[in-house]
C-alpha cells in the first residue's frame, strides 16, 4: 500500500514540477480531459454499462502516455504535440465510441484516421532525425527520411486495421463500420464456375436468413442495398492515412532541407531533452 501510495505521490509530483518550470498548456489540458473521462466514467458505471466504462479508463491510461515517454524515454515531446495526442484519444475513445460520433458526425473518423497517418508520420521521422543529427556513421538524405517517415506510418496504419478485423472477428464488435452499398461484382456467384464476376447493379434488396435459439428462422431485409461488413472502411482508413503521412512527409522533407523556414515542424515531431527549445 505504501508503494502505491509513493508511486503516486511521484507522479503528481512531476506534473507539478513540469507545470512549475515549463507553464505547459498540455498540463491543463491533461487534467481538464482527465476530469470529464472520471466524471463519463461514473456515469457509464451507474448506468451498468462496463465496457465503456473500461473504455474509459483505457483513455485514462493512454493520457499518461506522453509523461511515461518523457521520463523513461529521455524524450521531449512539443507542447502542442501532447495536446493533441490526448485530444486524439479523447475525441477516438470518449466522444467516437461512447458517445457516437463515429456514427453522428459526418468524417469524424475519416479526420481522426487523417490524423493518425499524420501524427505517426511524424513520430516515425523523429526517430530517423534523431539518428542521423546524431551518428557520424549515418547520413540519411531529405528525401529518405521522408519516405521512412511515410513508411512508418503506413505500417502503423495496416496494424491498426489488423486489430480493427481480429476485434471484429473474434469478438464480434463492428470497428471496421458497415455500409451499404448498391451494386457489386462478384465470381462466387457465377454459375459456371468461371474467373468472370457477375455483376449486380441497383440492387432492389437484400434478405439476411438467421436461426434463434428455437431454430427458427428470423429474416432481416435490407431495402436497395447489399450490406458491405467493412471493406470499404478499411480502404477509406487506409487511404487517408495515406493523405495524412504523405501532408507529413512532404513537410519533414522541407524541414530538413530548411529548418529555420519549416520550424513549425518542430511542433509534431519528438526530441532529445538536450535539444529541445520549448
Amino acid at each position: 500500500m505504501r508503494k502505491a501510495e509513493k508511486k503516486k505521490e511521484s507522479f503528481h509530483k512531476q506534473l507539478r514540477r513540469i507545470a512549475k518550470e515549463s507553464n505547459r498548456s498540455s498540463i491543463w489540458v491533461y487534467f481538464i480531459l482527465r476530469g470529464l473521462v472520471i466524471a463519463c466514467m461514473v456515469l457509464e458505471f451507474l448506468r451498468g454499462d462496463m465496457n465503456n466504462a473500461f473504455l474509459c479508463l483505457l483513455s485514462l491510461v493512454l493520457f499518461l502516455m506522453p509523461f511515461f515517454i518523457e521520463k523513461h524515454f529521455k524524450i521531449k515531446l512539443p507542447n502542442m504535440l501532447e495536446i493533441i495526442i490526448m485530444l486524439f484519444i479523447f475525441s477516438a475513445e470518449i466522444l467516437g465510441e461512447i458517445n457516437n460520433f463515429y456514427g453522428i458526425i459526418p468524417y469524424w473518423d475519416t479526420t481522426l484516421h487523417t490524423l493518425n497517418g499524420f501524427l505517426a508520420a511524424g513520430v516515425g521521422f523523429a526517430l530517423f532525425d534523431l539518428l542521423n543529427k546524431n551518428t557520424k556513421n549515418v547520413n540519411l538524405s531529405p528525401l529518405f527520411l521522408s519516405i521512412v517517415a511515410f513508411c512508418f506510418s503506413m505500417t502503423i496504419g495496416v496494424l491498426w486495421e489488423f486489430f480493427e478485423f481480429s476485434t471484429d472477428m473474434y469478438f464480434r464488435t463492428d470497428m471496421q463500420k458497415d455500409r451499404y452499398v448498391t451494386s457489386i461484382s462478384s465470381v462466387l456467384m457465377n454459375e459456371k464456375n468461371e474467373n468472370v464476376p457477375v455483376k449486380f447493379k441497383d440492387i432492389e434488396y437484400t434478405i439476411i436468413g438467421t436461426r434463434d435459439n428455437e431454430n427458427n428462422i428470423i429474416e432481416t431485409r435490407i431495402d436497395k442495398a447489399y450490406l458491405d461488413i467493412g471493406l470499404i472502411d478499411t480502404m477509406k482508413d487506409l487511404l487517408v492515412n495515406f493523405l495524412g503521412a504523405t501532408i507529413f512527409s512532404i513537410f519533414g522533407y522541407l524541414y530538413i532541407k530548411n529548418r529555420d523556414k519549416f520550424s513549425f515542424v518542430n511542433n509534431f515531431i519528438p526530441l532529445r531533452n538536450e535539444d529541445f527549445k520549448g
